[in-house]
């Protein structure tokens, strides 16, 4: 993702990805591919238990069980980001309130206009 994501910045686009990433030093490296102030990284954090009450798929039941393995925060280690440049407590925030706030955050620094 880092790849395809640091091509299209080269071709001038503002990339937004969400994905899973749990390892630092992973996110440490997709980091290194960019240029000063080219990679923003965004923690969405929310406590398992929150998570787990809000899996409507039944996901988290599943690797609780052992029918999932490697599954984040349960079998597989979650390593929270040291000083991610936006942090949103998905547990207090709607996503419509944390889709806002990653706006107005690109709008402060002038990658977008508000």
């Amino acid at each position: 993702m880092a790849e395809v994501g640091r091509g299209l910045v080269d071709a001038g686009l503002i990339v937004l990805t969400w994905f899973i990433s749990p390892i630092r030093t992973e996110r440490r490296m997709a980091r290194d591919l960019f240029d000063d102030g080219q990679f923003i990284e965004v923690h969405v954090d929310v406590p398992l238990a929150v998570a787990e009450g809000r899996d409507r798929k039944g996901l988290y039941a599943k690797a609780r069980r052992g029918e999932l393995t490697n599954f984040t925060g349960i079998d597989s280690p979650h390593e929270a980001p040291e000083s991610p440049e936006l942090h949103i407590d998905a547990s207090t925030s709607t996503a419509e309130a944390s889709a806002g706030r990653i706006v107005d955050y690109l709008c402060e620094l002038r990658l977008l206009r508000g």
